[in-house]
C-alpha cells in the first residue's frame, strides 16, 4: 500500500432545512484517510452517517463544509472510478447475469466508447469475474433464476467489472443467511488479495469488519466523525475459524463497547 486514495478533511454535511441552523446534520468535522490498497470498515451507531459518508466519497452528495480528496482530484461530481455494491442488488430483470454485469461499461468512459469494438475482450472478463465468485456457467441466467446470495455475488462483478480503484460496499451481505453471508466474506477477501482495488465497508456486523478489514473505524452518533481508528493485525489471508479465537473475539467485544459509548452519549 502506498499513498492516500481517499482523503476526508474537515467535512460537514446537513440534510434538509433552509438554513440557520435548521435541518439535520448528518457528519460533523468528519476526518478521515484510505491508503491505495488498504481494507478499511467503518462500524457505528445507526444513523451516524455512515452511508452519508459513501455518498460523499462517490461524489453522490457535496459536502457543505470541507473537501474530499479521491485520487488526487477534489471530488466536486460523481466519480467514475469507483464501483458500488449495496444490500439489495437491483439487477435489471430483463438482462441475463452477464449483461447486468456488463451494464457499467455502458455508461462510465473511456469503456463506453470501446465497447461495441470489443465486446469479446469485455465478455471474457465479465465470464472471468463470474468465475471468481463462483458463478461460472451462470451468465446466461436471468436474475429471477438466481438465489439472493447468487444475485449478490453478479452484483460484485457489476461493481468490478470497469476495474475501479476504489470499491465501495455498503451492507452488500445484510440481507443473505448467515452461512451465505459468511461464504460471500471469503470472495471479498479474495477479490483484494488478488487485485489492486481499494475497499471501504460500511456495516453494522462487527465480525465481518473485523475479519476483512485491515482498519475498522468507529463513527460517533449523529452527527457522525471518526472516534476509533483501530489496526487490524490479524495475518492474511485470514479463515473462518479465527472468528472462534479468543483474539478476534476480544476486538470485536472491544469496538462494541466503543459503539455503546456511543450511543449512550446521545441516549439512542
Amino acid at each position: 500500500m502506498c499513498g492516500e486514495l481517499v482523503k476526508i478533511d474537515a467535512v460537514d454535511m446537513t440534510y434538509g432545512g433552509h438554513g440557520g441552523g435548521s435541518g439535520t446534520k448528518a457528519v460533523a468535522g468528519l476526518n478521515m484517510a484510505v491508503a491505495a490498497g488498504e481494507f478499511v470498515a467503518v462500524v457505528g451507531p445507526s444513523g451516524c452517517g455512515k452511508s452519508t459518508l459513501m455518498k460523499l466519497v462517490t461524489g453522490l452528495h457535496i459536502p457543505e463544509v470541507g473537501t474530499i480528496t479521491v485520487a488526487g482530484d477534489r471530488v466536486t461530481k460523481p466519480i467514475s472510478i469507483v464501483g458500488m455494491a449495496f444490500q439489495n442488488p437491483t439487477m435489471l430483470p430483463w438482462r441475463t447475469t452477464l449483461d447486468n454485469v456488463l451494464l457499467p461499461l455502458e455508461i462510465v468512459k473511456p469503456h463506453r466508447s470501446r465497447l461495441r469494438a470489443n465486446k469479446a475482450e469485455y465478455v471474457a472478463k465479465a465470464e472471468n469475474l463470474l468465475k471468481l465468485v463462483g458463478l461460472e456457467g451462470f451468465g446466461d441466467k436471468f436474475p429471477w433464476q438466481l438465489s439472493g446470495g447468487m444475485q449478490q455475488r453478479a452484483n460484485l462483478c457489476r461493481a468490478l467489472i470497469h476495474e475501479p480503484a476504489l470499491l465501495m460496499l455498503d451492507e452488500p451481505f445484510g440481507a443473505l443467511d448467515a452461512f451465505t453471508r459468511e461464504e460471500l466474506w471469503c470472495v471479498i477477501r479474495d477479490i483484494h488479495a488478488n487485485t489492486d482495488v481499494t475497499i471501504v465497508l460500511v456495516t453494522h456486523d462487527l465480525r465481518e469488519a473485523v475479519f476483512l478489514a485491515d482498519r475498522v473505524l468507529v463513527m460517533s452518533a449523529r452527527p457522525g466523525r471518526i472516534i476509533v481508528d483501530r489496526t487490524v493485525e490479524f495475518e492474511r489471508p485470514r479463515q473462518l475459524d479465527i472468528m472462534y479465537e479468543r483474539s478476534f473475539s476480544n476486538v470485536v467485544s472491544e469496538l462494541r463497547e466503543h459503539i455503546a459509548e456511543a450511543r449512550v452519549k446521545v441516549g439512542v
